[in-house]
């Protein structure tokens, strides 16, 4: 069992590319889900992840401040503005706009500390500049989000903290307190973790693909560039933000995944939430979810040559 989770976390990047594509030529394998299942399964992994997380990490945010500040400023700055300057330069219909500028003010995502463990940096960092921007998603994402987009559409602040709240600090909350007080279930069940975290990620792209099909075979190949363009420049700042600054190797290393690798997943589920009335606006995020799989394999793998 647990070679079967190991060979499904390695591979997720595949298992949800299969997934997408079989969910935009045949969308009546996961359009019987509703969009509503979206949110319990994002925070099913948010849950997982505080399973995962242990009084260590966070002491990193205190102990290594410099090094999460630069991980945070970089993230909540690089990734909005690459998002609001790409819908500028492609010229993004508002709906498609909405999507990526979603995408760009979301915090990092998990996958980040996967890839950057397979990459050989810096995981304490990563993980900790994941738990940083997640704790200061509730407020900067809300508020982000309203100054790039508020022009174009109407931007319910509030309501969007409040999503933030339940669907990420509160799973994680839970999780760590069941880490807490039921030690020993919490140690059976995390060795599957990444495997079944991978599968529910691949259930919510499935589902977001299968209920947008047609748009998004209408749109695709412009969102799959912006998608591409946006990740591969986060990744690339990241690493030169960190060499300007001549950090060691596993820590620009770890900034550069962290900066590239969004929560894509948490940009869907607040568009379905959120901007109900723009459905293509939950594209960019499942797009996302799949390239940024496959791209961070990848980069793992240059990284993790040694010089």
């Amino acid at each position: 069992m647990k070679k079967i989770c190991d060979f499904i976390a390695r591979w997720m990047g595949a298992m949800v590319l299969l997934v997408a594509a079989l969910a935009l030529v045949v969308p009546a394998s996961f359009v019987w889900i509703d969009t509503w299942a979206i949110n319990p399964m994002l925070g099913v992994i948010m849950f997982g992840m505080g399973l995962t997380l242990s009084p260590q990490d966070f002491k990193i945010v205190l102990s290594r401040p410099k090094d999460i500040l630069i991980g945070c400023l970089t993230q909540f700055t690089v990734m909005p503005l690459l998002a609001i300057g790409l819908t500028w330069a492609f010229a993004l219909p508002k709906e498609l706009a909405i999507g990526v500028i979603l995408v760009g003010c979301c915090p990092g995502g998990t996958a980040s500390n996967v890839i950057t463990y397979l990459a050989k940096g810096d995981l304490a960092l990563s993980v900790g500049m994941t738990a940083a921007s997640t704790l200061l998603a509730p407020l900067l994402t809300p508020l982000l989000v309203w100054t790039l987009a508020g022009t174009m559409v109407d931007v319910d602040t509030m309501g969007m903290l409040m999503s933030i709240v339940y669907v990420v600090i509160a799973p994680i909350v839970c999780g760590l307190l069941c880490q807490q007080f039921l030690p020993g279930l919490t140690k059976r069940v995390t060795p599957y973790l990444p495997a079944f975290s991978s599968v529910v990620i691949a259930l919510v792209v499935g589902i977001i693909v299968s209920h947008n099909a047609d748009r998004l075979l209408t749109a695709g190949l412009m969102v799959v560039a912006v998608v591409i363009i946006h990740n591969l420049l986060g990744l690339t700042i990241g690493f030169i933000v960190g060499r300007l600054l001549h950090l060691q190797k596993p820590k620009y290393v770890a900034l550069s995944i962290e900066v590239g690798m969004q929560n894509s997943g948490l940009a869907s589920s607040l568009a379905v939430l959120h901007f109900a009335a723009y459905p293509l606006a939950t594209i960019p995020g499942a797009v996302f979810s799949v390239w940024h799989n496959i791209s961070g394999a990848l980069v793992a793998k240059l990284y993790s040559i040694k010089k």
